[in-house]
């Protein structure tokens, strides 16, 4: 399997690329819309400043070249372009030659993220919601002419697991820069996928189909696993691949064929003679660059260091934005497994609170973990409550009762609690290790949560002889 991704991300500025009109998701259809965003005769485009600094961010985010580059003109005829052309960026693109790493250390290469403007949005009504079966359509303007960039990888993703890897890093980096909001269910981030096959041990490419528009990673994962079988599936059969572009039907998990992939002279690119050359500066790029917020990779590799673990441990508590938490607890003293693995698990399910939740108190939580003040269960048990209301994690400790067992009345509980089933207990020392959670949880039932969970596995293992 080769896959090779193209990206599309929608800037996070005020206005459109060339026009003053509002960029904005969900207002009314086409009242964000002027002459020049139509394309009406004697309008004139003016670049918006604003939009470039971000697509150079992207740029240097992604380790590439910010160079001098042209608009052209991509004329092609269809609904969504009320001009019947998209002002984009050809062969002198603003950014190339750059590469993502992503959480497993692997890289991707980038061979440009170039600026263009959004279409608008055709909405086929009836049928299966394709312009082929519809009974009307519906065209908003009002995504036309917003600042996009096109993000296009080299040919270098080998599965579909990375694929969606590849697109969540990059997905991180665009949201950390304040280029873009990211968010895939808005249609202002859309991946298209080149998926292609060869046999193991082959050099060359197979012939690529190219799947539009996916907007989630599920989506992404399952559209290049089913192209990729239907491709080896034909080519085994004898036949061949057609290069085309193909659509994704989430409701039938399969691509449907679109039309025959066009190359770019179909398209007569042209320079935009409206526009300049845009050729920003040396200081301008230098003062780009400054401005960069410490990004995902360094932020993993920085913790990692920390915590003395393998950057990919940290890639979950990065990508959850709470790795300055379990810093700060590291820092105090903390466990870093079990601080990780609390931010990864307890914190997850609740970021909204986690986001919020001192430093002090979850360093102080895990410390008691650490020192066996706390067991496993009595520590989530605490941490639910400082999400919820805050506070001192000892005090509320304190107020539930919550302290460690001693070692000898455990070991009574224990052995009352195998007493009681006994049928159970010779099972289980025949090897049915299925009753190792049934009897734990029947000590943490009796000792009201007290036990440590870990001490009572310990001691039934023991009791079992083993």
């Amino acid at each position: 399997m080769v896959i090779g991704l193209e990206v599309h991300c929608e800037l996070k500025t005020d206005t459109k690329l060339f026009c003053g009109c509002r960029n904005a998701f969900g207002d009314l259809p086409n009242t964000n819309i002027c002459p020049v965003c139509l394309g009406l005769p004697g309008s004139l485009p003016v670049i918006n400043r604003n939009a470039v600094e971000l697509a150079m961010r992207i740029g240097q985010a992604l380790h590439c070249d910010v160079r001098r580059s042209i608009f052209h003109r991509k004329n092609y005829f269809y609904p969504d372009m009320p001009k019947d052309y998209q002002v984009s960026q050809y062969d002198e693109p603003i950014n190339v030659q750059g590469w993502l790493e992503l959480p497993d250390s692997s890289r991707v290469g980038i061979t440009r993220a170039h600026m263009e403007e959004d279409t608008g949005k055709t909405t086929h009504v009836g049928g299966g919601g394709r312009i082929h079966d519809a009974n009307y359509s519906l065209v908003d303007y009002n995504r036309a002419g917003v600042p996009l960039v096109e993000i296009v990888s080299e040919p270098d993703i080998r599965s579909s697991e990375q694929a969606k890897a590849y697109v969540g890093e990059l997905r991180a980096i665009l949201v950390a820069t304040g280029a873009s909001d990211g968010k895939m269910e808005e249609g202002s981030m859309r991946v298209d996928a080149n998926v292609s096959v060869r046999p193991l041990g082959r050099g060359e490419f197979g012939t690529r189909c190219e799947i539009k528009n996916l907007n989630s990673l599920r989506s992404l994962g399952r559209a290049i696993e089913y192209e990729a079988r239907r491709q080896i599936d034909l080519l085994e059969s004898g036949g061949t691949v057609d290069q085309e572009t193909r659509h994704w039907n989430e409701a039938d998990g399969r691509t449907i064929s679109g039309r025959s992939k066009e190359e770019a002279y179909d398209y007569r690119y042209f320079p935009e003679p409206d526009l300049v050359p845009l050729d920003p500066d040396d200081a301008w790029k230098e003062g780009v660059r400054e401005s960069l917020p410490v990004l995902p990779a360094e932020r993993r590799a920085r913790l990692a260091a920390l915590a003395s673990v393998e950057p990919a441990d940290t890639a979950l508590v990065v990508e959850l934005e709470l790795d300055a938490l379990v810093e700060a607890a590291v820092q105090g003293g903390a466990d870093a497994r079990r601080a990780l693995n609390r931010a990864g698990n307890e914190l997850a399910a609740n970021l909204t609170a986690a986001r919020a939740l001192d430093a002090a108190a979850f360093t102080a939580l895990i410390k008691l973990e650490d020192s066996g003040q706390l067991t496993a269960t009595q520590a989530k048990e605490v941490l639910g409550e400082l999400l919820e209301k805050g506070g001192d994690p000892a005090a509320i400790a304190a107020e539930k009762g919550y302290e460690a067992m001693d070692s000898g009345d455990l070991e009574k509980v224990v052995d009352e609690v195998l007493a009681a089933h006994a049928d159970e207990f010779e099972r289980f020392k025949e090897g049915d290790q299925k009753l190792m959670g049934f009897f734990v949880k029947q000590v943490m039932d009796a000792t009201g949560k007290k036990a440590d969970g870990k001490a009572v596995s310990a001691l039934l293992r023991a009791r079992a002889g083993g």
